[in-house]
């Protein structure tokens, strides 16, 4: 018998949409890279609960609704809503989840007869996905990304968490730390794949140096460092302007960019500019805000190092496309960063929380003298391609097992 094609629904609440287009950016480039080899549609469940409007008066990006369909380069993305009360009974967005995913999904099996649910995200994406499986039918694969790691200190959470890894039939994980992490929970070794995130090549490229200084009014001989994320305290900016007056007297011309603006996990912006006013470093630091992925390569190819002293991580995208700049990095000893960060001739690795550490690492990173076609060959050997092959011989054995 011939066997079927994957197709698959592609099953996260972390998606780019036309309200917040930099969120989740790194797994559709991924996703729609396997959608390149078998047809895909994506459904990213949006959280709503009656009142949240007024919520909005107090707080104006709380909880920004995109329209419930989009067309991503030629991709189907549907928006459904979930009941979610702020705050309150998280344990239950997983089941609330899958119920608001229901009549699309039970849509999408008649006209684009998907034969996989690829979840990302354990909990409560991963849970709501396997509840979804059970009723469509179909298997269920998840990939880990790292928010299992503080989620599984939530005994609620952990306990739904390890009921959808049970219930998948294929896990993936994008570092062996957190592989290791979840088995050491009770999950199943055996069905667990470790697939890193992968660099687009042809998208984060070095451009000319002195063109991306003047494209951001960075003078030619500053030293440079920069941090790409959400605004969020986990992305740890707040850690590299500590120790940036200890910096400057070594390096008097510094200036620290970030790009980034706020995220679906907040927003600390006014805690970095009271930070930033109470050292006295507006000179010195320069956010840019969000930044398209396509362009990003222009400010990375402004700067000298890139630093992000996080708290946790899973596989850091961040890391590889800043590389693939030819830039070093500098980060913390947090979730799979050292999984990319392996060789000191591409950056180093301090102890999270130190900012002795973190000051004498960012200080060696702007004297030395770097390979930089050492650092982009590194990235070029991560390029997306490999993963994706990967990713997609495993889907297809999940189709011929289930057959």
């Amino acid at each position: 018998m011939k066997s079927q094609q994957p197709r698959l629904i592609v099953y996260c609440s972390l998606f780019p949409s036309s309200v917040q287009p930099n969120a989740g950016v790194f797994i559709r480039e991924r996703l729609f890279k396997v959608g390149q080899h078998c047809p895909i549609v994506v459904v990213s469940p949006v959280p709503w609960f009656p009142f949240q409007h007024l919520l909005r008066r107090f707080k104006s990006g709380f909880r920004p609704q995109p329209p419930h369909y989009e067309n991503q380069q030629g991709v189907d993305v549907y928006f459904p809503r979930f009941f979610s009360v702020p705050g309150l009974f998280k344990q239950l967005d997983g089941f609330f989840m899958a119920l608001g995913s229901l009549f699309t999904l039970y849509k999408l099996k008649k006209s684009f007869v998907f034969n996989i649910i690829d979840a990302h995200f354990a909990y409560p994406d991963g849970y709501a996905a396997t509840l979804l499986g059970k009723w469509f039918k179909v298997p269920v694969t998840i990939t880990l990304r790292g928010t299992e790691v503080p989620l599984s200190k939530m005994p609620g959470r952990k306990k739904r968490l390890l009921k959808a890894l049970a219930d998948a039939t294929k896990i993936f994980s994008v570092a062996d730390s957190l592989k290791r992490h979840v088995v050491l929970l009770g999950a199943q070794n055996d069905k667990i794949e470790v697939i890193g995130n992968g660099v687009d090549t042809a998208k984060f490229h070095p451009v000319d140096r002195h063109k991306a200084r003047e494209r951001f009014a960075v003078p030619e001989n500053a030293k440079v460092l920069i941090s790409v994320g959400g605004l969020v305290d986990r992305k740890g900016y707040h850690r590299v302007i500590e120790v940036l007056p200890a910096l400057l007297n070594e390096f008097p011309d510094l200036i620290y960019i970030i790009v980034g603006g706020a995220s679906p996990e907040g927003n600390n912006r006014p805690f970095l500019d009271q930070q930033i006013a109470t050292l006295d470093l507006s000179e010195h630091v320069r956010f840019l805000g969000p930044i398209p992925s396509d362009e990003l390569k222009y400010p990375l190819s402004a700067a000298d190092v890139f630093v992000l002293a996080t708290a946790n991580e899973g596989w850091a995208n961040v890391f590889l496309e800043a590389m693939a700049c030819g830039l070093p990095v500098v980060t913390t000893d947090v979730g799979g960063n050292k999984e990319v960060v392996n060789n000191e001739s591409l950056g180093e690795i301090v102890p999270f929380g130190n900012p002795a550490e973190l000051q004498g690492a960012l200080s060696r990173a702007l004297n030395k003298n770097w390979n930089k076609n050492k650092i982009i060959d590194y990235a070029k050997q991560n390029a997306w391609q490999t993963r994706v092959d990967r990713l997609v011989t495993i889907f297809q054995g999940v189709i011929e097992d289930k057959q």
